[in-house]
């Protein structure tokens, strides 16, 4: 089980080293376009369900020019999103007021702003994953730092990102000797699993201690270094933020869903 979660927590960075179109662009180009669309996103009303609708094409757009598996992304948001769906589930009971009816039955306003919620989450988590798998964490990170960052924040987020494989490896080792030193349900009570952790703790301490050493002896100084120079902006860089740019503007400002039931509506009569 661990060994799966230790691949699959790195198969994201894996990805990244695709050759497709979206995978060539500059990581500052991806790093913005995603963060405008997310910050679009979450500046939606409570109740906005149809305008966000459209915000769907962002995801979809990675997915196919970056060759990206759809079902190995949907499992990691699916498993995240247990976090929203027990914050946003309390909605409902707050805001009973009647929002709208959906054949027939009486809709309060709370589970508008639920669904709301959950899409928004499901839009920004969705399109940080596609970020991430397409251009690699420590790219993240470099063009965080190639924009302006402070370097200690930058050098932070890399090493807490480096450190959790770190983590799983070591929980592999105390899993796989326990498992080798146990039979049938023994070594797997609440007594044996706080054990487990504290020895975990203190084998974590040791090893970032070693790490650090080891850094300090091959000449690290804070700042971080990248083998891949960044370039400067290419044309498809360009073409990506202008569409970018120009599909947010168009989805925040008009409901491209209802203008599309309305024209459909005219057509049909």
């Amino acid at each position: 089980m661990f060994d799966n979660a230790s691949f699959n927590l790195g198969y994201l960075d894996t990805l990244s080293y695709r050759n497709t179109v979206l995978h060539r662009l500059d990581p500052r180009t991806k790093l913005v376009g995603t963060l405008a669309f997310i910050v679009t996103v979450v500046s939606f009303p409570k109740y906005e369900i149809t305008g966000l609708l459209p915000f769907s094409l962002f995801p979809v757009m990675f997915f196919s020019l970056g060759n990206i598996p759809v079902r190995f992304i949907m499992k990691k948001v699916i498993v995240v999103s247990s976090f929203t769906l027990f914050i946003g589930i309390f909605n409902p009971l707050i805001d009973r007021q009647i929002f709208s009816s959906f054949l027939g039955l009486p809709i309060s306003g709370g589970w508008i702003s639920f669904l709301s919620i959950m899409l928004k989450f499901f839009l920004a988590i969705t399109s940080a994953l596609l970020l991430i798998a397409t251009t690699s964490f420590p790219g993240i990170c470099h063009a965080l730092q190639k924009m302006g960052m402070p370097e200690i924040f930058v050098s932070q987020l890399l090493f807490l990102y480096r450190y959790i494989f770190v983590l799983v490896e070591e929980a592999m080792k105390i899993v796989r000797a326990r498992d080798m030193r146990s039979f049938g349900k023994r070594g797997r009570g609440t007594k044996a699993f706080i054990n487990l952790v504290g020895t975990l703790f203190l084998r974590t301490v040791e090893r970032a201690e070693r790490v650090y050493q080891a850094m300090l002896s091959r000449g690290f100084t804070g700042r971080l270094h990248t083998t891949k120079p960044f370039g400067f902006f290419t044309p498809a860089d360009a073409a990506f933020l202008i569409a970018t740019g120009v599909l947010l503007y168009c989805f925040r400002m008009y409901n491209v869903v209802d203008i599309m039931g309305r024209l459909s509506l005219r057509v049909i009569g």
